[in-house]
C-alpha cells in the first residue's frame, strides 16, 4: 500500500482553481448574478448564451473570414439577439415563465448547432476546429514554454487564454459594481424586490429587464469565447443544461448578490473538484479503497456527489452563499 502524494493534490487543486475552466465558469457566473442577483431574472438557459458567444466568434472567424475584433462583436451580437428572442415574449409575465422558456431555448440552440441540416455552417457534431489561428497570432508567450507562480504553471496557450479570462472577469466585476451603485442599479434591484412598487413610480420595469438579460447575457457570450479561444474549438455537446446548474452552483456557492463573489465560488468549486477527484484516485490507486467497493472510472462521478452533498448542506445553513446575504436574495415572482 503506497502513500497518498498530497503534494500532487493540492498542486492539482490551485492549477484548476486559477485556470482556464473556472475563469470560464466566473465570467457566465457574473453575467447569472446579474441576472438573477440583482434583476431578479431565472434564468435556466446561461448555456444557451455561452454558445452563442462561442459559435458568433467561431463562425466569424471560419466562415466568414472575419479579423478577430469583428469576431467578438459577432459573439456578442449572438448573445443580444438571443437575449431578445428570450427576452420579448417572457420578460412581461411571471418569473418562472422566463426560467421554462430560457432552459429550453439553450438545449434547442445546442441541438441546432450540433444539427446535421447546419452542418456547412456549425460543423455539426464535430464541431467548430478551425478558427484559432487568428487569435494565436495575438499570443506573446512561447506555446511551448511554460508560465506561472511557483508550481502554478500553464503552457503558453494555455496562460494566454487564462489571463485573457481572469482579466475580463476582474472588468466584468469592475462593470457589475459600477452599475449596480448606478440610479440604473438601484432601479433594478427595486424592481427585482418589488415590481408593482417601482412601477407605481413610473419605472418601465420592462425595459430595465430587458438590460439586465442583454447585459448578463452578453458576459455569458464572452464566456464562450474565453472557452473557445482557450481550448481551440467549439464543442456542442459541452452546452448541456448541466452546464446552466454549474454556473448557478458556482453563483449560490460564491453568495448571489455580491459582484465579486462569482470568482471566489469558481475558484472554489474547480478547487473542491479537482481536491476530491485527485484525492480519490489516489486512494484507489494506493488500495486504501478496494477497487471492489470503487474503481477509479468511478470517481469522477463521486466528486459531483460530494460537491452536491456541500451545495446541500450550504443550502439548509447558509442559503444566501458563503458570502451572501438573505436580503439580496429577495425576489418578486409575481
Amino acid at each position: 500500500m503506497g502513500e497518498v502524494d498530497w503534494g500532487f493534490i493540492v498542486e492539482q487543486t490551485f492549477i484548476q482553481a486559477l485556470g482556464l475552466n473556472a475563469a470560464v465558469y466566473a465570467i457566465a457566473a457574473i453575467g447569472l448574478n446579474m441576472h438573477f442577483g440583482y434583476a431578479g431574472l431565472l434564468n435556466f438557459g446561461q448555456a444557451g448564451f455561452v454558445a452563442m458567444g462561442a459559435y458568433g466568434m467561431g463562425i466569424a472567424v471560419n466562415q466568414w473570414g472575419l479579423p478577430v475584433w469583428v469576431a467578438v462583436l459577432m459573439g456578442m451580437l449572438f448573445a443580444v439577439v438571443f437575449a431578445l428572442l428570450l427576452g420579448i415574449p417572457t420578460l412581461r409575465l411571471r418569473a418562472d415563465y422566463l426560467a421554462i422558456v430560457t432552459i429550453a431555448a439553450a438545449e434547442i440552440v445546442r441541438l441546432v448547432a450540433r444539427s446535421t441540416s447546419l452542418r456547412d455552417i456549425t460543423r455539426g457534431a464535430e464541431g467548430l476546429n478551425e478558427f484559432i489561428g487568428p487569435f494565436r497570432e495575438f499570443n506573446p508567450f512561447d506555446p511551448s514554454a511554460t508560465y506561472g507562480i511557483g508550481f502554478v504553471q500553464y503552457r503558453g496557450n494555455a496562460f494566454f487564454a487564462i489571463i485573457i479570462g481572469w482579466t475580463l472577469a476582474a472588468l466584468f466585476v469592475l462593470i457589475t459594481w459600477l452599475l449596480i451603485r448606478s440610479p440604473w442599479g438601484r432601479v433594478v434591484k427595486a424592481i427585482r424586490e418589488d415590481e408593482n412598487a417601482a412601477r407605481a413610480l413610473g419605472k418601465n420595469a420592462y425595459r430595465f429587464k430587458m438590460q439586465a438579460l442583454i447585459i448578463g447575457g452578453v458576459m455569458g457570450g464572452f464566456a464562450g469565447m474565453v472557452d473557445a479561444v482557450g481550448k481551440a474549438t467549439v464543442q456542442p455537446d459541452f452546452f448541456q443544461a448541466s452546464l446552466t446548474f454549474f454556473f448557478w452552483l458556482v453563483l449560490i456557492l460564491g453568495g448571489v448578490g455580491r459582484v465579486w463573489a462569482p470568482i471566489v465560488g469558481s475558484m472554489m468549486y474547480w478547487g473542491l473538484i479537482t481536491f476530491v477527484q485527485n484525492t480519490g484516485r489516489q486512494l484507489v490507486d494506493n488500495g486504501v479503497i478496494q477497487t471492489t467497493i470503487m474503481d477509479v472510472n468511478q470517481i469522477d462521478q463521486i466528486r459531483y456527489w460530494v460537491v452536491g452533498g456541500a451545495l446541500a448542506l450550504l443550502m439548509v445553513y447558509r442559503p444566501q452563499g458563503i458570502f451572501g446575504s438573505r436580503e439580496e436574495m429577495a425576489l418578486d415572482a409575481r
